[in-house]
């Protein structure tokens, strides 16, 4: 019995051992893995600290250029500057991951820690766990926390330029429910435009109300209700429509009913699509339901549908950008070509990130499926990349 209970305890002892020996592991795994992470967000921020500052620094000077001499004051320039820079640091957001990922591999070899981590049996898998999951959810951050704050800057950029360019022929289109708004704007006052339909050229409307108002006191002139309107250049043509004067005493008994009618107009066909393909001023938690009401008004969602899966892929963009950037330099910086490596990444995340821009357009275009066009170069990318690795690690 004596025996069995000492056989039993010292079975116990090298379980409880084991179990120990597995948490601190274990313990061992997440230190290195958060240190990891760690070096690569340090990098990340350094390097994306460059990259805005020097983005702002080109477009202070554009816009110089374009303002400068004029009644633009300088801190008017700065501030459209801000609020333009934000819109281009977002789409190079993978090629600063693959950038970040080179450096912090690169400096994990310059420094020997690499050989450390390699040689305590950790693979290069592994070590990159952590990281890549660190990068999806930053990713997954990004998307859903600095896509609005970059949409609503794109839309206070635009609404500033325009201000500045024409500001008494303003135009604005919105939709809302079923129905398409429109605002055009001219030396007289503000009219608002109300359709229940549109055509599949978006110049034809149906069911449509033209509101004026005033331009100084903001009060409503005149209103008219027509059964369609046409875009025509320079005017809107109105069929079967009625005119209320509401500055008449009694603007039903003094209505016109008219066959036909012009309204002169200085919005366009093409401005009025251009306005609807500026998916870059919508937010991703707003692009569903305006997609559905595009789609309820008969106009072509696809390049919001192309916008909305690109940020839905963006963090897995990023991550299969982390691995390429990691997998091209694992060696040591003792063996040689690291000027070679350093310019293959950056080709490779050059061309990963044309590819995918490609890819987009043309899912946008309908030439080949949205979701391919979307999703495959993220997954090729992983995909080639661990194959690399696969390769570099087993020969």
């Amino acid at each position: 019995m004596a025996g069995h209970r000492a056989a039993g305890a010292g079975g116990g002892g090298v379980a409880g051992a084991d179990r120990l020996g597995d948490a601190q592991a274990a313990g061992q795994d997440m230190t290195l893995g958060l240190y990891l992470v760690r070096r690569l967000a340090a990098s990340f921020a350094l390097i994306g600290s460059v990259f805005f500052g020097m983005l702002l620094l080109f477009e202070i000077v554009e816009m110089v250029r374009r303002f400068g001499g004029g009644s633009t004051s300088m801190s008017e320039i700065v501030w459209l500057s801000l609020l333009r820079v934000p819109a281009t640091f977002y789409q190079i957001l993978p090629l600063l991951t693959i950038l970040s990922s080179m450096a912090m591999t690169l400096g994990l070899a310059r420094s020997s820690e690499l050989v450390v981590i390699r040689s305590a049996g950790r693979s290069a898998m592994r070590m990159l766990r952590e990281p890549f999951l660190a990068t999806i959810l930053f990713g997954a951050v990004l998307v859903a926390l600095l896509n609005p704050l970059v949409a609503g800057a794109s839309r206070a950029y635009q609404q500033r330029l325009q201000a500045m360019h024409s500001p008494d022929q303003q135009a604005q289109i919105s939709l809302e429910g079923s129905a398409l708004w429109l605002r055009q704007g001219d030396a007289l006052g503000q009219t608002v435009i109300r359709a229940q339909s549109v055509d599949p050229d978006g110049l034809g409307f149906g069911d449509v109300s033209f509101q004026l108002f005033e331009r100084d006191t903001g009060l409503p002139l005149q209103r008219i209700e027509a059964r369609s309107a046409r875009l025509e250049p320079g005017r809107w043509l109105l069929t079967d429509a009625k005119i209320w004067d509401l500055a008449a005493d009694n603007p039903e008994r003094d209505a016109r009913s008219l066959i036909s009618l012009d309204v002169p107009s200085d919005l366009t066909g093409e401005r009025i699509r251009e306005s609807f393909n500026r998916a870059g001023t919508l937010s991703v938690w707003d692009l569903p339901d305006f997609i559905r009401a595009l789609d309820r008004a008969g106009l072509s969602s696809r390049p919001h549908r192309a916008q909305f899966q690109a940020e839905l892929a963006l963090p897995l963009l990023m991550a299969a950008m982390l691995m390429v950037g990691a997998v091209l330099c694992f060696k040591h910086t003792r063996a040689g070509g690291v000027g070679t490596r350093v310019l293959l990444t950056v080709l490779a995340g050059f061309a990963l990130f044309f590819l995918r821009n490609f890819a987009q357009v043309l899912g946008e275009n309908g030439q080949i499926p949205l979701s391919l066009a979307v999703w495959t170069p993220p997954i090729a990318s992983m995909l080639l990349a661990l194959g690399v690795l696969l390769h570099l690690e087993d020969g």
